[in-house]
């Protein structure tokens, strides 16, 4: 194996460190929309932060098969919001930075000729697209477009954040 381009694993922790934090926020996420009785939501959101999560392992096989010890530098902290349309708003905003990072990546990786790298960000550059559209039509798709999806006998607004 040759030497390994410093940036390839500096992109490596700070993707590392994308999808732990969306790991945390998706679950975080669910457990509120459990709170606020929407049970589908939150389902939605755990078997989003599974496939995050798997993004993480695919990651962190990398960055043993580089010879790297994985390490996420930082994780964001949790966003919130009032209703799940908000939910949805900002997990929008963090799909799009794995977006851009990822695009970066392939880009680059690329440039370098390094195939391997390349491959892997390319497939998780697909899948966080995919993600991004499933959220947009999601949140589209809202009735009323309030993103109040519980028991309209409740005011969203009163509802429990953290």
């Amino acid at each position: 194996m040759g030497a390994v381009h410093p940036r390839v694993l500096g992109i490596l922790g700070r993707a590392l460190s994308l999808e732990l934090t969306a790991v945390q926020q998706y679950m975080t996420q669910a457990s509120l929309l459990e709170r606020w009785a929407d049970h589908d939501s939150a389902a939605r959101f755990r078997r989003e932060t599974v496939e995050e999560l798997r993004h993480a392992e695919a990651l962190v096989q990398r960055m043993l098969a580089l010879g790297a010890a994985p390490a996420a530098s930082q994780l964001r902290p949790v966003t919130h919001a009032a209703d799940l349309a908000g939910l949805l708003r900002q997990n929008l905003a963090l799909e799009q930075d794995l977006i851009q990072l990822y695009a970066e990546a392939v880009r680059f990786t690329l440039l370098i000729g390094d195939q391997h790298s390349c491959d892997l960000f390319t497939a998780l550059l697909d899948d966080e697209e995919h993600h991004l559209r499933e959220l947009r039509d999601w949140l589209a798709d809202l009735p009323g477009g309030s993103g109040f999806t519980g028991n309209p006998d409740r005011d969203p607004h009163a509802r429990a954040t953290f």
